[in-house]
């Protein structure tokens, strides 16, 4: 999945914990502006807030870019650390994994079965993309 096509209309450095809410209220903004019902808007922003939290606690922060999509009925993420990445996705998208004790380890199935779209590129050492398309209605 690669946005080519799409218009970025945002990017936010992830440093600190606001940066979660800047993100969060920036991709309801775009979901807003391409006619997104308020439950569409909070499934997808889940989905985001979620990628962009393990960006900030696994890798220390990262970029989180937001593009309305050609068809003007989508809204994608792409989100990019520099972390030690993940040794195996398959484990980690499992419900009931977790890195933090306490977690209910639904983290990046639940972001997955929250967008219409969902991609993830890791491999320890490099970093992990993950990439995300939320529609804005059901159609």
């Amino acid at each position: 999945m690669v946005f080519d096509e799409a218009d970025r209309i945002a990017t936010i450095e992830l440093e600190q914990d606001r940066d979660v809410v800047r993100a969060r209220s920036r991709v309801a903004d775009a979901m807003k502006e391409c006619g997104s019902s308020e439950l569409m808007q909070t499934r997808f922003v889940t989905a985001v807030s979620e990628v962009v939290r393990n960006a900030l606690t696994h890798a220390g922060g990262g970029t989180l870019a937001i593009y309305a999509m050609p068809n003007k009925r989508q809204v994608g993420i792409e989100c990019r650390d520099c972390g030690k990445g993940i040794e195996d996705i398959d484990a980690a998208m499992a419900d009931g994994f977790t890195t933090r004790r306490g977690s209910m380890g639904r983290g990046l199935g639940g972001a997955k079965r929250l967008s219409k779209t969902f991609a993830i590129d890791s491999s320890p050492g490099k970093g992990t993309t993950v990439r995300m398309i939320g529609a804005c209605s059901l159609r």
